[in-house]
């Protein structure tokens, strides 16, 4: 049997003083790949502290859920002992993760004279400056025009780019640190979130494809650009998702639905070739034209196994309800999850990181800290102030009382 390794960040330790998703759920991961992360906010949380959704008794599952495994630092940010609590502490730690703005003590030029070989990270709106937040990043990035119908654009509810950004700020994080470790010197990062986007659309060809073609294209509903996938209303008033991204899939699609003799006079009726993804994509209107009667046909259940069976990528459509209550993927059925008992919240199942490790494995799901749990034990543990000295600073309201 191998010998297992402690977790692949163990020894790493992180500073955070942010705010709602990207930065928080960056510091997560890497407290979830074995970081210590210590997260500062003023006292009372930050703006994002009481978010929503929000438990019965009003703790924040929105925070909570994006500070799993982090210990939670409260102080008086504007007053200069705050601020020089925090700096040392950041020193200590020697890598921060902000995404406040970068003027004053927390500027990387006052910080970097504390800690020579700093790693500072900061995420901007904009690489210019500008503010951002994801929901107006995103409808900048032409996606909200192509989802959806032609009526008008869709916001889409998932903050893609914070989530993005965040892996970024995780990646970013651990390649300055790999470097430190061989370099011995730290340096500040710069992330704007709609450059994490911008890459994005350009990764996926997006931009390439408006200045090679001169095109756009449009909405497409549920349809697959390029290929063919469709959305389909079941005989039980449900909705599966069908793609179809290969030959075999293609065959299966026929198979499961006793319908390839049909579609396969759809090539030579509007002459093209539906062994090639394009030529389904040309074909797809009329593809769903002769496919529709056999799902109106059949229950969700019944089309789901009938398509899984012939090898076709298939998904039922479903609520949060539904996946939480009914799907075994989310569920203790899957390694990826674990319970916690989260404080204001109660019992819950919750992730650990997404990736497993054989040899160096991650922490399982830790629980959130309560807003400020952690400070007098950060004091002791990382700056190693007494009883006397903690006294004094609940005196002056520097921490919580």
């Amino acid at each position: 049997m191998s010998e297992t390794r402690p977790a692949p960040l163990t020894g790493l330790k992180v500073v955070e003083i942010s705010a709602f998703v990207a930065a928080p759920l960056g510091a997560m991961t890497l407290a979830q790949l074995g970081a210590d992360v210590i997260r500062i906010d003023p006292i009372g949380g930050n703006i994002d502290a009481n978010r929503w959704p929000i438990s019965d008794d009003g703790t924040s599952i929105y925070w909570a859920s994006l500070n799993k495994g982090k210990r939670s630092v409260t102080l008086d940010l504007k007053s200069e002992e705050g601020q020089k609590i925090a700096t040392d502490l950041i020193a200590e730690a020697g890598t921060l993760v902000t995404n406040l703005p970068a003027r004053g003590w927390l500027s990387y030029d006052n910080l970097v004279q504390h800690r020579e070989d700093l790693v500072m990270l900061r995420l901007n709106g904009s690489h210019d400056g500008k503010p951002a937040v994801d929901y107006t990043i995103n409808a900048a990035s032409g996606f909200p025009i192509i989802t959806g119908d032609d009526e008008r654009p869709v916001n889409n509810a998932l903050p893609a780019w914070d989530v993005i950004a965040g892996l970024y700020i995780a990646n970013g994080i651990t390649a300055a640190e790999l470097d430190r470790r061989t370099s011995g010197k730290g340096q500040e990062i710069n992330l704007a979130l709609s450059d994490a986007m911008l890459a994005t659309v350009g990764n996926l060809g997006y931009i390439a494809e408006v200045q090679s073609t001169g095109k756009t294209r449009g909405p497409l509903g549920n349809g697959l650009y390029g290929a063919y996938g469709q959305s389909f209303k079941t005989s039980d008033e449900r909705e599966i998702m069908v793609a179809v991204i290969s030959n075999k899939h293609w065959r299966g699609l026929g198979k499961a639905t006793g319908l390839s003799e049909k579609l396969e006079m759809i090539g030579p009726m509007l002459d093209v070739d539906l062994s090639t993804e394009g030529g389904r994509f040309e074909a797809r209107e009329a593809i769903d034209v002769v496919l529709r009667p056999w799902f109106a046909a059949h229950t969700v259940a019944e089309a789901a196994t009938a398509l899984a069976n012939a090898g076709v990528l298939q998904g039922e459509f479903q609520t949060f309800e539904e996946l939480v209550n009914n799907d075994p993927w989310c569920s203790l059925e899957n390694p990826l999850f674990g319970e916690i008992e989260q404080p204001g919240v109660g019992r819950v199942m919750a992730p650990r990181v997404p990736l497993s490790f054989s040899g160096t494995p991650a922490a399982e799901a830790v629980a959130a800290p309560r807003l400020g749990g952690d400070t007098e034990d950060v004091m002791a543990d990382v700056l190693g102030l007494g009883p006397d000295e903690l006294t004094s600073l609940r005196e002056s309201a520097t921490i919580d009382s």
